[in-house]
C-alpha cells in the first residue's frame, strides 16, 4: 500500500523547508511541531543522516471534524509531513495519504474529511511544484 503524498524539489533542503511551510499554511495547515531528526540522531545515538524534519501540520477544522467522528482517530490524522534532503541535492517532501484515516478504521464517515483533507495536502505539494 503505498501510503504517502510525495514531491522531489529541485532545491536545497534549507530553501525547501520554508516553502513547505507555506504552502501547507495557504491550505489551512498550521505546522505545531517541528522535529529535526537528523539532530536527534546525532544526540541520541551518535548516528548520522541527511538532513530530515518532521514537520506536524494541523488543519484544525478537518481535525475537529474527524475527531468528531471517532475520538481514537488523533493517531491516525495526517498531521505529519516529512522534508528531507536527497543525496542529488534536491529535496523530498512526504505527506500521510489521508485515505490511510478511512481504510485503517474502516470508518465510511471519515471519507468526506479525508478527501478534503488529500484535496488540500495535494493542493500544498502542486504549489511547490509550480
Amino acid at each position: 500500500m503505498d501510503y504517502s503524498r510525495t514531491i522531489t524539489l529541485d532545491l536545497p533542503y534549507a530553501d525547501a523547508v520554508p516553502r513547505v511551510k507555506e504552502a501547507l499554511a495557504q491550505q489551512g495547515f498550521g505546522v505545531l511541531t517541528e522535529i529535526d531528526v537528523r539532530a536527534t540522531m546525532r544526540e541520541k545515538l551518535g548516528e548520522e543522516m541527511e538532513e530530515y524534519v518532521i514537520l506536524g501540520a494541523c488543519n484544525p477544522q478537518l481535525a475537529h471534524r474527524a475527531l468528531g467522528v471517532d475520538r481514537e482517530i488523533g493517531v491516525l490524522l495526517p498531521c505529519n509531513v516529512v522534508v528531507r534532503a536527497a543525496p542529488d541535492g534536491r529535496t523530498v517532501v512526504q505527506a500521510l495519504d489521508p485515505a490511510v484515516m478511512v481504510t485503517v478504521p474502516e470508518l465510511p464517515a471519515l471519507e468526506p474529511v479525508a478527501e478534503e483533507a488529500d484535496t488540500r495536502i495535494r493542493a500544498a505539494l502542486a504549489a511547490l511544484t509550480s
